[in-house]
């Protein structure tokens, strides 16, 4: 994957836009065609309220729509506020299933001001699907998601 190029057009959607929820679509709608294997792509965004993660912008399959900061990858993602990078996600412990194809997953922080705002959660039902490359592009795309915000 080249991630420079995704890059430049991720740049280019968010340019002019200052609405998070339209950029996370868009977003969300170029990961999920430009990544090859991969069967989910989205986000999940903080719930202060009820102190979880709810579901935003996202194109794969019906997703759970909230996850408590303490269960999943993307619980940890947000607990920890670092990446998470699982090529089994069956043997992470707390694993939530919400697609049972999913196999590996990537999960990226989105952090502004210090504050969790969401976590970008990309799923591949192939077992060790992504690469340090691809944590790095992602985690590159987030720092751009986080510049807009």
């Amino acid at each position: 994957m080249n991630y420079s190029l995704l890059h430049e057009q991720c740049k280019a959607l968010i340019a002019n836009e200052t609405n998070m929820i339209a950029n996370l679509a868009n977003i969300s709608a170029l990961l999920f065609q430009q990544l090859d294997e991969v069967n989910w792509a989205g986000f999940y965004l903080v719930d202060n309220v009820q102190n979880e993660l709810v579901l935003g912008p996202f194109q794969g399959l019906p997703a759970c729509v909230r996850i408590p900061f303490d269960k999943g990858v993307c619980g940890a993602a947000a607990r920890t506020l670092c990446t998470q990078h699982v090529d089994d996600v069956h043997a992470f412990p707390g694993h939530i299933a919400c697609d049972v194809a999913s196999n590996s997953e990537v999960v990226v922080p989105i952090v502004k001001d210090g504050q969790l705002v969401g976590v970008l959660d990309i799923d591949s039902p192939k077992l060790a699907r992504f690469s340090e490359q691809d944590v790095a592009g992602l985690e590159g795309i987030v720092t751009l998601i986080e510049a807009s915000l």
